[in-house]
């Protein structure tokens, strides 16, 4: 049963306290991380630079076992991130900043959602939606944990030792090098939020799970030409790490679908 019904009024009011408390999180969360910023630079965004990242360890023993992986042993690996514009740097300190606040607020802003729209829910509702909050949170810091480990690694172990001509030194710009960290991070967090959305879009009747059936071919072409791109490396082990993860995304969602009616009609026939 649905709550007391709120006026016009009670609702803005409480939209000005969820945006108020969101804000006011952000700001604490980005203050607190512009004052850690510069350890966490060292120790955590420029990792993937050096040899020595625990993505590139892993893959140079699992290489010993599989001669067919590329080479991560080279301890020579190092790419040299310069700095061209003056306010770079601090521009760099404060975004970068904010998007660690969102990032670790993220499951409070949910939260704040959560609450914000629990109201006009019933409480069968309420449930699944508590459920969904819950899920879409825990898929999106692994996204973002497979785009920090897997993906944004093995693009700029490629990009980095990419060479066109001897006669070019390889130096990436800080700005550059901050743009596809952040970029491939988020991607990844937002696109493991597929289940979510699909799921979502199956609740109000737009897709069913005959969709995913009739078109699986073609999803299969279209995310090896988004891991590919992803990951620009030329071995199809890279591209894999990329594609399995992807394709692992699309099977979820079409389990988290709802069948389509004759599906289900035909399923109560057999029965």
């Amino acid at each position: 049963m649905l709550q007391d019904e709120m006026s016009f009024w009670d609702h803005l009011e409480d939209l000005r306290w969820t945006l108020f408390r969101s804000i006011l999180a952000l700001f604490v969360f980005t203050i607190a991380g512009f004052a850690v910023m510069p350890y966490l630079f060292d120790k955590v965004i420029m990792a993937p630079c050096s040899s020595d990242f625990i993505t590139f360890q892993w893959m140079c023993r699992v290489s010993r076992f599989m001669p067919f992986i590329p080479d991560f042993c080279d301890q020579a690996y190092h790419v040299n991130i310069v700095n061209i514009k003056l306010a770079t740097q601090f521009f760099t300190h404060m975004t970068t900043s904010f998007w660690l606040a969102v990032l670790l607020t993220f499951p409070y802003l949910m939260f704040e959602i959560w609450k914000f729209i629990s109201p006009a829910l019933y409480e069968n509702e309420k449930k699944s939606v508590r459920v969904v909050f819950l899920f879409g949170t825990v898929m999106f810091f692994i996204g973002c944990a497979v785009g920090y480990l897997m993906v944004f690694p093995m693009t700029l172990r490629f990009l980095a030792t990419y060479s066109l001509s001897d006669a070019i030194t390889e130096q990436v710009s800080l700005e550059s090098y901050m743009d596809n960290f952040l970029m491939l991070i988020f991607i990844m967090g937002i696109v493991f939020e597929m289940p979510l959305v699909s799921w979502l879009l199956s609740k109000i009747g737009l897709i069913n799970r005959s969709l995913f059936h009739k078109y699986r071919r073609h999803a299969i072409v279209f995310l090896l030409v988004a891991a590919a791109f992803i990951t620009p490396s030329g071995d199809p082990f890279t591209l894999s790490i990329v594609f399995f993860p992807l394709y692992g995304l699309f099977e979820l969602s079409a389990f988290f679908v709802k069948k389509a009616p004759v599906e289900e009609k035909e399923e109560e026939e057999n029965d």
